[in-house]
């Protein structure tokens, strides 16, 4: 996986826009306007991903390159260092998963509106 894959990947999903809202190097995916994974566009790649609290230490204890989330709530979210040490398709089913776990905590209206587009 590189920046590029992951962008695409990210962007293919339904009401998915991208940004730069922190800094010119901080990529941000948000679906209706809510954040479900960033990345920086310089350093080494790596990705932070909305998690449940109880999946989150799960995968911490059981990947070394899965880390409580830099720069955000330790508790949601978890940072993946993009090394090869852990398969693209198990990362981009954590995408899938924190992609869900964002759309689940839309309004009904904003629901409403994703399955519209």
């Amino acid at each position: 996986m590189n920046i590029e894959s992951f962008r695409e990947y990210c962007l293919k999903k339904k009401g998915v826009t991208e940004s730069f809202p922190f800094d010119e190097t901080t990529l941000v995916f948000k679906v209706m306007g809510k954040m479900f994974t960033l990345t920086d566009t310089e350093d080494d790649f790596s990705i932070n991903l909305k998690c449940n609290p109880e999946k989150a230490i799960e995968l911490r204890e059981k990947y070394f390159a899965v880390q409580p989330g830099y720069h955000m709530s330790k508790k949601h979210w978890n940072t993946i260092k993009i090394d090869g040490s852990i398969s693209d398709e198990v990362i981009y089913q954590w995408v899938d998963d924190s992609y869900k776990l964002v759309v689940d905590k839309l309004t009904k209206a904003q629901k409403g509106e994703l399955k519209n587009l």
